[in-house]
């Protein structure tokens, strides 16, 4: 069995409750069951208790090598279980986004999972041969062995009120450039999805140089057409922004709306009241991004990254970039000067001279 783990909770009425991670088969089998219902805040799937709809889980699961839990307690549970709730409140209560809770919940309780021991009996080395582990084991990157420290130092100095002595440092975080299309490129990637919806948010995104979290959670009342500008709210670090529509957007816009009719979010999911997943879009692009014969290391963020850079090579002056991409910082959007091609392809070479 791998790590995939599906809980199975006994729930009122002749109802089952059922939580899964992300996995295509696992999902197409929940999708297949009559009457199943998405619950987006819990982030869980209701089923009707019925042996047929059971088996067939129980048969998705031995496909996908997988655990079944079936019981009301977490799966995860430990006798610190109660701090790990008070982690997720505190973060909460200071209004933490959803992607850091959950980061900082399960690296904290992987490193207990991992250890065996309690809270309180945790210490410097176990942080360190939790984080070797993870490197030697899933050679997680240098920021995600950031995230892990912040983890940490949050849930024993804020939570357990403990004199932590959490002296890791973490690694300088690697000086890589980020993956830049070309114009044209961008467009092979777009000419290549036949699905107007695909094609429509992955449009957004490049056009307008939205995040992946901004586009999915984007509403139709976000988009001023007659202005011509998009309003995010609150995006990373939880600042609303202002960025510009495309005019060719517009086109393909009111096509898609009119297509598609969507009530609150731009992009509905398979669910009443979802948004589309981010994973959904990940996997747009990446079968995009092959339709199109591109080899690049490329991912959705990088049609970000393009939208800077070709705003950059253009003369936008990069204190507007700044604006529109929501950095707080000019340091973070000069990055771009150094993947912008523009001045250097105006230099000649001596060979050439």
């Amino acid at each position: 069995m791998n790590n995939i783990l599906i809980q199975i909770i006994p729930g009122e009425n002749g109802t089952l409750s059922v939580k899964i991670p992300f996995h295509p088969g696992l999902l197409a089998c929940i999708r297949s069951i009559p009457g199943r219902r998405w619950n987006n805040d819990a982030k869980t799937w209701h089923i009707a208790n019925l042996k047929e709809s059971l088996d067939k889980i129980l048969l998705a699961a031995i496909a996908a090598e997988s655990s079944v839990y079936i019981g009301r307690h977490d799966p995860f549970s430990l006798p610190e279980e109660d701090h790990i709730y008070l982690l997720r409140r505190s973060l909460a209560v200071r209004r933490y986004s959803r992607n850091t809770i959950e980061s900082y919940v399960r690296y904290n309780r992987e490193l207990l999972l991992f250890t065996g021991k309690n809270a309180d009996e945790i210490d410097q080395d176990d942080v360190a041969e939790f984080i070797y582990h993870k490197i030697r084991e899933k050679n997680i990157s240098t920021s995600t062995v950031q995230i892990i420290i912040n983890a940490v130092k949050f849930f024993y100095g804020e939570v357990m009120h403990k004199n932590f002595p959490c002296d890791i440092q973490a690694p300088k975080k690697d000086k890589k450039l980020p993956v830049v299309l070309s114009k044209s490129e961008v467009a092979a990637i777009l000419d290549s999805i036949g699905n107007l919806k695909h094609r429509t948010v992955l449009m957004l995104i490049y056009s307008a140089g939205l995040r992946l979290n901004e586009a999915i959670t984007i509403e139709k009342n976000d988009i001023d057409c007659d202005r011509g500008l998009i309003f995010i709210k609150g995006a990373k670090g939880r600042k609303d922004r202002t960025t510009i529509l495309s005019e060719k957007f517009k086109i393909l816009l009111d096509a898609y709306v009119r297509t598609y009719n969507p009530d609150k979010w731009l992009f509905k999911g398979h669910d009443i009241g979802s948004h589309i997943s981010g994973r959904t879009v990940q996997y747009i692009f990446s079968t995009a991004l092959a339709k199109a014969g591109i080899a690049k290391e490329a991912t959705v963020h990088t049609l970000r990254h393009s939208f800077a850079t070709h705003l950059l090579e253009q003369g936008v002056d990069i204190r507007y970039i700044q604006e529109l991409l929501g950095h707080q910082s000019p340091n973070t959007t000069m990055i771009y000067t150094h993947v912008s091609t523009a001045r250097i392809r105006n230099i000649k070479s001596p060979l050439d001279t």
